[in-house]
């Protein structure tokens, strides 16, 4: 699907209108949150894997502490 946004103004920021079609090849609706990806080409939309949050919030969980021995680690 190849498809052209216009940027506009919201407020004091900037926005882009999905239309509904790509809503629906999102398989989203208004209110649902997107996850932004930057790739080589550019960036890519997508819907949230809800069990990737829970990964990272152990991940980060873990991170915290275990930090002096990934510093170790990284050496």
């Amino acid at each position: 699907m190849n498809t052209t946004l216009k940027i506009t103004k919201i407020g004091n920021s900037a926005g882009i209108i999905l239309p509904k079609d790509l809503l629906a090849h999102l398989q989203s609706e208004l209110g649902d949150e997107l996850t932004v990806t930057t790739t080589p080409r550019g960036i890519e939309l997508s819907v949230p894997e809800d069990d990737f949050e829970e990964q990272m919030r152990v991940a980060r969980e873990i991170m915290r502490k275990r930090r002096r021995a990934l510093a170790e680690l990284a050496k």
